[in-house]
């Protein structure tokens, strides 16, 4: 697959903000989303993939920094996901930094980022604005929705949404609700960000973002992604340099995998937005009340 395109959808405008979970509004909304293949007639062959905690809408092809897409390997043609057949559609969540609207977008009312005046949002909201853009594209029903990790979070909050809207389902290593441990780490990984004084409680924008925050929670956000069993076939305590240095530095090769991966995060993710989407995957629980079931007796069915 070639250069491909970042699009961005706008919508939720004054006086018709997005109604959060929270019960909250958020508006005007730009979502910013990628289509790769080419949509039927019928609009039948549509297939939404929804992206991990630090994704975004650039899931395959080239974009325009000449920059891969994340799933390069499974969309295209002739892969998985056969762009010769499927209309595959991408988005960035509402909350993230990669052009949808979030914490680092301009608040039209002060002129200024948010910042933690953004609200707080959920997996919900998240596959809310979603609907908005499937509506756009005009589909009625998309073929399946695919994700993985927080992708698939999304995915199982369609299901129980919308199940009129899906035909088919691939939650990939994904839960209905977190679970006390880890919603445990993810409030340490937030306190990590806060504690470092460069995030001046949110509103570093022009100044800098916190990066030794930053960087000390995706390190303990790496070692949640893995299992000890995992860790131990990956890494075991492989030396780096076949000896001890005796000296603070990274020994052992687990010790450069998480280096190598702080160092790259920091580059590409905005903080504030770290703690939105981790604390919108500690709220996510479909055990409990459904509020977009509510919603949609007073959301027209095609927006």
């Amino acid at each position: 697959m070639g250069l491909v395109e970042t699009k961005s959808l706008r919508f939720a405008g004054p006086p018709r903000k997005l109604l959060l979970t929270s019960g909250r509004r958020l508006g005007p909304v730009s979502l910013a989303y990628e289509t790769y293949g080419v949509l039927n007639n019928e609009r039948s062959n549509a297939i939404l993939v929804c992206h991990a905690l630090s994704g975004d809408a650039h899931a395959a092809g080239i974009n325009g920094e000449g920059q891969q897409g994340w799933w390069e390997a499974m969309i295209g043609s002739g892969k998985a996901f056969d762009t010769n057949k499927w209309f595959i559609i991408c988005s960035n969540v509402i909350g993230g930094c990669k052009g949808s609207t979030g914490p680092f977008s301009v608040n039209l009312q002060t002129k200024k980022p948010y910042a933690l005046e953004f609200p707080v949002i959920t997996i919900a909201d998240m596959v809310e604005a979603q609907r908005r853009l499937i509506n756009y594209l005009g589909i009625e029903r998309l073929f399946c929705v695919v994700g993985g990790s927080m992708g698939g979070m999304q995915v199982l909050q369609w299901v129980s949404s919308y199940p009129e809207r899906v035909h088919s389902a691939i939650p990939i290593a994904a839960a209905w609700r977190h679970p006390p441990q880890q919603i445990a780490f993810n409030e340490v990984i937030r306190q990590a960000i806060m504690a470092d004084p460069a995030w001046r409680k949110g509103s570093y924008y022009g100044l800098g973002q916190p990066k030794k925050g930053l960087a000390i929670a995706r390190m303990i956000g790496h070692i949640t992604f893995m299992s000890d069993q995992s860790m131990e076939e990956k890494f075991s305590r492989k030396l780096k340099n076949g000896d001890y240095s005796f000296e603070f530095t990274d020994d052992f090769e687990v010790d450069g995998y998480l280096r190598y991966r702080r160092d790259n995060f920091v580059k590409r993710f905005d903080a504030n937005s770290y703690l939105y989407i981790t604390k919108a995957m500690d709220y996510f629980d479909l055990s409990g009340e459904n509020f977009l079931s509510d919603m949609k007796k007073q959301t027209p069915a095609f927006w």
